[in-house]
């Protein structure tokens, strides 16, 4: 079976959020089952690309409304990915040194235009057409309803949802812009007034995924207006819980380490680790540490932190680094707070954040949104404890410790006090007997895609029956 994956992100070439880890390890998990799984994304002007040798496999123009723009599709040339990576070069609009702008309806329509011009052409067309979040939310649309795309139809398509909250909406002046359709169709485009790419995709993808199947629940509650529509497509979707790649996720081999670790040798390796993150931000390696990765915005709980490690260094002795950046408020009200057993690192640095998951004790994860998360699993490969809201693929795959084969913490709102309390529990836990007995248990939970990608194959395999 040929799956095509359909993205504007993908590990390692372009990156902004988990989107790209997911299309970066699906497909290498995909082969592993038996499938000819591949990617196409925009070919962006980055290190990535310019540093890569790239084949011309295919090469026309395309039309956006009376507009004309030349296009390229090109493959990498060596298998590095350990899957085929397909590129759309369209100069003019796609090759930027950055992945989104406010200026995306017409970069992610000619991609998708010039990705399915192309499919057209192929031999052998895929048995699955995969599209992930609203970027490509128009494909599902185009492949039934406009008419150069008519061979297309009988090809299955899966949309998985990422981040619900953005939908691809642009005004119905620029309908046109959409290879010609019947515009008695035009009601699968329109949601509250406007082009909606998502809910197009959302009403004509043979079925639809989520990254976690809490997601999918809390999305028919509170998905940014889509909640009826959610609701009515309800028997076509499905929420399968991303993975992580352990390839490149593994404390034995991560190249970034200061010192590599396994479960049996984990607290030598976390401690090396940690002596130098505290050597470098200049923290006690004596209090537990406690990280956090990511953007700061609100949907990660971010306008709190300020407050919260404030209070949370007042009240216990520990540590805490953050890797991030986000609204300029934060890291101004961040940047005010003494770098007394605190420090910041605004940006973003991949041996970092390796570095940073290897030598903390916690991970702070009070997200207010967490579709499916793959902060906490990185944590747990590397043996550091989660300490989480339980909302999204959070709830999924943290147990608090407190439960039943509990093993990280998990705290039910986003306030100052839940987070600042599950925080001194968290401390406390770290002077435990059960806490270094724990660091191994944790190491062996299974959150790699081997899992996930066998819930996909069966849903492509449902689709073509």
């Amino acid at each position: 079976m040929k799956i095509l994956h359909i993205s504007a992100e993908c590990f390692p070439i372009a990156k902004v959020g988990g989107l790209a880890d997911v299309v970066g390890a699906l497909p290498k998990y995909q082969k592993n089952l038996g499938l000819t799984s591949s990617v196409v994304m925009p070919y962006y002007n980055n290190t990535f690309t310019q540093s890569n040798t790239f084949e011309t496999v295919y090469n026309h123009y395309i039309a956006l409304g009376h507009e004309y723009y030349h296009f390229k599709v090109l493959k990498l040339s060596n298998n590095q990915l350990g899957f085929d990576l397909f590129c759309i070069d369209i100069p003019d609009l796609l090759y930027t040194d950055f992945v989104y702008s406010n200026e995306d309806t017409k970069r992610f329509l000619a991609f998708q235009i010039a990705t399915l011009d192309w499919v057209l052409k192929l031999t052998v067309k895929p048995d699955i057409m995969h599209v992930h979040d609203h970027h490509t939310g128009l494909i599902p649309f185009m492949m039934s309803y406009s008419f150069k795309y008519a061979t297309l139809k009988n090809i299955p398509t899966v949309l998985t949802i990422h981040n619900a909250q953005y939908q691809g909406w642009f005004p119905h002046a620029h309908g046109g812009l959409i290879p010609p359709f019947n515009y008695e169709n035009t009601g699968l485009l329109d949601w509250d007034g406007s082009i909606n790419s998502l809910a197009a995709a959302i009403k004509c993808a043979w079925s639809v995924t989520t990254v976690s199947p809490t997601y999918m629940e809390e999305l028919k509650l509170k998905a940014n207006g889509l909640e009826a529509l959610l609701h009515h497509e309800s028997k076509k979707c499905k929420g399968i819980l991303n993975g992580i790649d352990w390839n490149v996720w593994n404390p034995e081999t991560d190249e970034r380490l200061l010192k590599n670790y396994s479960k049996t040798t984990v607290i030598s390796g976390k401690k090396a680790n940690k002596k130098w993150l505290c050597k470098e931000f200049n923290l006690d390696v004596e209090k537990p540490l406690f990280i956090f990765i990511g953007r700061l915005v609100g949907e990660k709980g971010a306008d709190l932190f300020p407050k919260i490690f404030k209070k949370a260094l007042t009240e216990n002795k520990i540590s805490i680094l953050l890797l991030g950046s986000g609204h300029t408020e934060t890291e101004t009200e961040l940047a005010a707070i003494p770098k007394e057993n605190f420090n910041t690192f605004i940006g973003y640095d991949e041996k970092l954040a390796h570095i940073m998951y290897a030598g903390a004790d916690f991970l702070l994860m009070p997200s207010r949104v967490e579709p499916c998360g793959l902060n906490q699993m990185y944590s747990l490969r590397y043996g550091t404890v989660p300490i989480v809201n339980a909302i999204g693929g959070l709830k999924d795959t943290i147990i608090d410790i407190e439960k039943t084969a509990g093993f990280g913490i998990v705290h039910d709102g986003v306030t100052l006090g839940k987070v600042t309390s599950a925080i001194t529990k968290a401390t406390n836990y770290y002077y435990e007997k059960e806490f270094k007995k724990n660091l191994k248990k944790i190491m062996s939970i299974d959150y790699s895609w081997n899992n996930s990608a066998a819930a996909y194959v069966h849903l492509y395999e449902s689709l073509k029956h």
